[in-house]
Parts: C-alpha cells; structure tokens; sequence
C-alpha cells in the first residue's frame, strides 16, 4: 500500500512562514515525480509546485519567489517551504506523486490545512 503522510500545516499570520512535509512510500519515492497541489473552498485543486527525481521543479506563478519545494531522496521526503505567506495561500494542501510515464499511477496524501490571518 502506497501511502503520502503529510505534515507541517497550520495558522499563519500574513508574512509568516510554513514548511510542510511529506514522507512516501520507499517503493515509489526515488522514481515519482512529486507535487504539492492545494484547494481553497469552492476553488479547483490547482497545482502549487512540483520536483522530479532528479530535481528538476516547477511553480505556479502566484507562489513563484515565496514557495520552494524540495526532496530529501535518503528520507523518502518532499517540502514545501512556504514564506511571505498572504491570505490567498489559505487552502488544504495535498501531496502528489505521479509516475512520469505512466501518469494513471498516481497517489494523493490526504491533505494538511494551511490557515493565514491578517
């Protein structure tokens, strides 16, 4: 059973900082690319960052120069460190991990909730 445990959310003031975590499965950690992704209430899930096996990575827009994901390969770990946070970033932030050819193998974690006040 593949499973994504993540960690590290919570409440935030505006500006503040957050990194969230995400330990894999050894099984499929070395070969996935992993992602961040989140969803707002009554919003999409949208892509937030994501990094593939050898480190190559991809951002939104919207979280470019504030968010940096990472990965830890001996840990099976992905991070999201998240700084300058604003009100937007309030969402649940899920961690993924897809295969990079077989797109169908695909497994989410079940999510950690990201809160920023003013």
């Amino acid at each position: 059973q593949v499973q994504l445990v993540e960690s590290g959310g919570g409440f935030v003031q505006t500006g503040g900082s957050l990194r969230l975590s995400c330990t894999a499965s050894k099984s499929i950690f070395s070969m996935y690319v992993m992602g961040w992704y989140r969803q707002a209430p009554g919003t999409q899930r949208e892509l937030v960052a994501t990094i593939t096996s050898s480190g190559t990575t991809n951002s939104a827009d919207s979280v470019k120069g504030r968010f940096t994901i990472s990965r830890d390969n001996a840990k099976n770990t992905v991070y999201l460190q998240m700084n300058n946070l604003r009100r937007e970033d309030t969402a649940v932030y899920y961690c993924n991990a897809v295969h990079p050819i077989v797109k169908a193998s695909t497994y989410w974690g079940q999510g950690t909730q990201v809160t920023v006040s003013s």
